[in-house]
C-alpha cells in the first residue's frame, strides 16, 4: 500500500505555473491569482513570482501584473523597487498606451520609494506626442502632489499643467483642469490661508476660460464635469461674461449623462446671479426644466438625487417647474424615498391652477398600503390647505372622506392634520368637530390625542360636552405620556377660563394630579405656573393662556437664505443631496497632523481657561435671583478679574490656578461646597425659591408680602393632601 503524498496549497500551483516555460500557463496563472486577490484571499506570498511576469509583450498580460502591484505595493515596498527599471522601459515603449500604463501604475502605487524614480518619466510623459499619454500624465501629477507636494513645484510639473490648457486636444484639457483643480483644493485644505500666488492655486483667468469653454463641447462626459466645475469658481468680470457663460453651458442640458446636466444646472445658477436683465433670466429658467425632468426617467437612485437637487432649486426659483406638476406624481414601483422626495416637491409646486389635480392624486395616496406612505399623504392635503387658502375647503372635505374610513393610523393622522388647519383658519371649519370628537376612542396616538385635546380646549365654548371629553383624559392623566398630560393641562385651564362655573372640580383634579404625583419637571412646573397665574390674576391668566396667536404659516424654503446660496453652489455633489455645509459631514473624528499641531499650541492657554471659568463662578455666585421679589438692595461684590483675585485665597482655588492641582474635578467641588455653605444661611432666614415661600399660608395666601404656595406644596414640590379643605377657586 503506497502513502500518498502531502497535498500542496493553492498558492503552491499558482507559484509553478508563473514561473512555467509555457506563456500560456504563466498568463492563466495570473489570472487566477487576480481573481483570488479580487475576493479578498491573500496571495501577497506571491509577489516575486508575479513581477517576473512584468515584462511581456502581452498588453493584457501587463495590465494584470500592474493591477496586482498597485493592490500590494504598500504591503511590499521593498520588492516594488524591482519593477523600477521595467517601468522606466516601459515609460519609452513605442505603443502610447503602454506608456500611459506604466504613468499611471506608477502614479497609483502611492510607495515613497519609488516616487524618486517617477520624475523624469512622468517629465517625459507631459511632453510626449501623444494626447492620450499627456492627459494620463496630468492626472499622475495631482496624484504625486498629494504624496509629496515640494517635489512637483521643484520639478516644475505645476508650470506644465498651466501650460497644458493650452493644448489642442480637449481631453488633455480636461484632464489638466481636473488635476489644477484637486492640487488647488489639495493646498487650500492643508493650508486654509495659502496666498493666491501660490502656485498650487489654480486661478481662472479669462484667457483660461476661453480655452476651456471651447474644449467643453467636445471632452467626454466626465472631461465636461471637470471642465464645468472649474467654471462654477470663476468670477464673472461683468454682467455680459456672465451672459456669455451662461450660452456656452446652455447646450450641456442635452446631454444624456445626468451629473453633466446637474453641474451645468449649478454654473448657471451661480452665474445668474450677475444678469439682470430679466428676460434673459426667464429664458434660462425655462430652458432649464425639462432636462431636470428627464431625469426623473433614471434608476430609483438617481432618481432621488436628482429630486433632493431640484427641491434645492424650486427654494430659490419656485417657478422653475410651475407646469410640471404631473410629472412629479408618484408610481406604483416607485422606492418610498422617492415617493416621499416627490410629495414634497409636489406641494412646493401646488397653485391655483394644479391644485385640484394634485388634491385627486393625494386621495388616491392615502388609500394605499404603505403606511408610511399614507401618513405623509394626508400631511400633504394638510400642507396644500394652509398654502394655498383656496383649496382649503376641498382638503376638509377630503380629510373627513379619510376619517369616515374609519382606518386607525389614517383617522389619526387626520386629526393632526386637522389641527394644524384649524390654526391656520380660526373659527371657520367648527362644523367638522363633532365627526373629530366622534373618533375620540380611535386614538391610541400621543401626537393625535394631543392634537384633538388642544382642539377640544379651544373650542371649549363651543362644546356642550367639552367637560366630559377632558375628563376622559383627566381620568387617566398619570398613564398618558408627557405631551399628552401638558396638552390636557392647558385645554382645561382654557375650559375653566371659558366656562369657570362647570369646570372647577375639573381643574383643581388635573392640578391637583400634575402637581402630585408626577415625576416629570416640565408636567408639575407647568401645573404650579398656572396654579399660581389662577390663584393671583385670572386676567393674568386669560392674557396668558388665550393670548391670541398669529395664524399658522408653511415655510417656502427649509434652510436660511445666505446657506441655500451656499448649497446651490454645491450642486450635483453630496451638500446639495444632505442639505447640508460639507464641513457637517466631512473630517468630523479624524485627528492629523494639522489637529495635533494645534492642540499642542491651544495647551499654552490652559491658564486662561481656568480664569474664565473662575469668573464664570463668580458670576453665577453674584447672579440675581429673579424670583426675589424682596426690595433689599444687594450687597455690591467684586465682579471680573476683581473676583478672580479673591476666589485663589481658599487652597483648592489656588492650587487648581496655578496648575499644581492633582484632581481638578476635586477642588471645583469644592469650591462649590464652599460656596453652597456661605449661602446656606440666606435660605434659611427668607422664604425658599427667592420669595415663593413654602411656610404655613394657604395656597394664594401671603407672607411677609411675598405670594406663596403656603403648606400644600412642600419642598419637592408634590401637594400636601391634609390641607385640602381650603378651595383654590374659593380664592377667585
Amino acid at each position: 500500500m503506497s502513502i500518498r503524498a502531502p497535498r500542496k496549497g493553492e498558492n503552491y500551483e499558482l507559484s509553478i505555473n508563473l514561473n512555467s516555460e509555457y506563456r500560456d500557463k504563466r498568463k492563466d496563472a495570473i489570472k487566477r491569482v487576480i481573481a483570488s486577490m479580487t475576493v479578498g484571499k491573500d496571495v501577497s506570498g506571491l509577489f516575486p513570482d508575479v513581477l517576473k511576469n512584468m515584462q511581456t509583450e502581452d498588453l493584457e498580460q501587463k495590465k494584470l501584473v500592474y493591477l496586482y502591484l498597485m493592490n500590494y505595493a504598500k504591503t511590499q515596498p521593498e520588492l516594488v523597487i524591482l519593477a523600477v527599471n521595467t517601468f522606466v522601459k516601459d515609460s519609452e515603449d513605442p505603443n502610447p498606451l503602454v506608456r500611459a500604463l506604466a504613468i499611471c501604475t506608477m502614479g497609483c502605487l502611492r510607495a515613497e520609494r519609488i516616487i524618486d524614480y517617477l520624475c523624469d518619466p512622468l517629465n517625459r510623459a507631459l511632453k510626449d506626442e501623444n494626447p492620450y499619454v499627456r492627459k494620463t500624465a496630468a492626472l499622475c501629477v495631482a496624484k504625486l502632489y498629494g504624496l509629496k507636494p515640494l517635489l512637483v513645484i521643484d520639478n516644475g510639473f505645476l508650470s506644465r499643467l498651466h501650460e497644458m490648457i493650452a493644448d489642442s486636444n480637449p481631453m488633455v484639457v480636461a484632464n489638466t483642469v481636473a488635476a489644477l483643480t484637486d492640487i488647488h483644493k489639495t493646498a487650500s485644505t492643508a493650508h486654509p490661508s495659502v496666498p493666491s500666488s501660490d502656485p498650487a492655486i489654480f486661478n481662472i483667468t479669462p484667457h483660461i476660460l476661453n480655452k476651456t469653454l471651447i474644449a467643453l463641447n467636445e471632452c467626454t462626459e466626465w472631461g465636461r464635469v471637470a471642465v464645468l466645475n472649474a467654471l462654477s469658481r470663476y468670477t464673472a468680470q461683468d454682467e455680459k461674461e456672465s451672459e456669455h457663460i451662461c450660452e456656452r453651458v446652455v447646450p450641456q442640458f442635452q446631454h444624456v449623462n445626468g451629473s453633466v446636466v446637474l453641474a451645468a444646472v449649478k454654473v448657471i445658477m451661480i452665474h445668474m446671479r450677475g444678469v439682470r436683465r430679466e428676460d434673459f433670466t426667464k429664458q434660462l429658467v425655462r430652458k432649464m426644466a425639462p432636462p431636470l425632468v428627464t431625469l426623473l426617467s433614471s434608476p430609483p437612485e438617481v432618481q432621488w438625487v436628482a429630486l433632493r437637487n431640484v427641491n434645492l432649486l424650486l427654494q430659490k426659483r419656485p417657478d422653475l417647474l410651475s407646469n410640471e406638476m404631473r410629472a412629479f406624481f408618484c408610481k406604483y414601483n416607485d422606492p418610498l424615498y422617492v415617493k416621499v422626495e416627490k410629495l414634497d416637491i409636489m406641494v412646493r409646486l401646488a397653485n391655483d391652477n394644479n391644485v385640484d389635480a394634485l388634491l385627486s392624486e393625494l386621495k388616491e395616496y392615502a388609500s394605499e398600503v404603505d403606511v408610511d406612505f399614507v401618513r405623509k399623504s394626508i400631511k400633504a392635503i394638510g400642507q396644500t390647505a394652509i398654502s394655498i387658502e383656496s383649496s382649503a375647503e376641498p382638503c376638509v372635505n377630503a380629510l373627513l372622506d379619510l376619517i369616515g374610513t374609519r382606518v386607525s393610523y389614517v383617522v389619526q393622522e387626520a386629526v393632526v392634520v386637522m389641527k394644524d388647519i384649524f390654526r391656520k383658519y380660526l373659527s371657520t371649519y367648527e362644523g367638522v368637530i363633532p365627526t373629530l370628537c366622534a373618533n375620540l376612542d380611535e386614538l391610541d396616538e400621543p401626537e393625535a390625542k394631543a392634537s384633538l385635546i388642544w382642539i377640544i380646549g379651544e373650542y371649549a365654548e363651543k362644546i356642550d360636552n367639552a367637560d366630559e371629553l377632558l375628563g376622559t383624559f383627566v381620568d387617566t392623566f398619570t398613564e398618558e405620556s408627557y405631551q399628552v398630560q401638558l396638552q390636557t393641562l392647558t385645554a382645561v385651564v382654557k375650559l375653566f377660563l371659558k366656562k369657570p362655573d362647570s369646570s372647577q372640580g375639573i381643574v383643581q383634579r388635573v392640578l391637583d394630579t400634575a402637581t402630585k404625583d408626577r415625576e416629570s419637571p416640565d408636567v408639575r412646573d407647568r401645573a404650579y405656573i398656572y396654579w399660581r397665574l389662577l390663584s393671583t390674576d385670572p386676567g393674568a391668566a386669560k392674557a396668558v393662556v388665550l393670548g391670541h396667536r398669529p395664524p399658522m404659516s408653511i415655510p417656502r424654503t427649509t434652510v436660511s437664505p445666505a446657506l441655500l446660496e451656499e448649497l446651490l453652489g454645491e450642486i450635483s455633489s453630496l451638500v446639495s443631496v444632505y442639505h447640508k455645509p460639507a464641513e457637517t459631514f466631512i473630517g468630523h473624528g479624524r485627528i492629523g497632523a494639522d489637529a495635533v499641531q494645534r492642540k499642542g499650541t491651544e495647551s499654552s492657554d490652559d491658564h486662561a481657561f481656568a480664569q474664565k471659568a473662575f469668573r464664570t463662578v463668580v458670576a453665577g455666585q453674584q447672579a440675581e435671583n429673579l424670583l426675589d421679589f424682596d426690595d433689599v438692595p444687594a450687597q455690591e461684590e467684586p465682579s471680573g478679574l476683581a473676583a478672580t483675585r479673591i476666589l485663589p485665597s481658599t487652597p483648592a482655588a489656588a492650587s487648581f490656578l496655578s496648575g499644581t492641582s492633582t484632581n481638578p474635578l476635586d477642588d471645583l467641588v469644592s469650591i462649590f461646597g464652599g460656596m453652597s455653605a456661605s449661602s446656606a444661611h440666606v435660605g434659611a432666614g427668607g422664604p425658599a425659591f427667592g420669595g415663593v415661600g413654602i411656610g404655613d399660608g394657604a395656597l394664594g395666601g401671603t407672607s411677609s408680602g411675598n405670594a406663596s404656595f403656603g403648606s400644600g406644596v412642600d419642598a419637592v414640590g408634590s401637594l400636601d393632601t391634609g390641607h385640602k379643605a381650603q378651595d383654590l377657586l374659593g380664592l377667585f
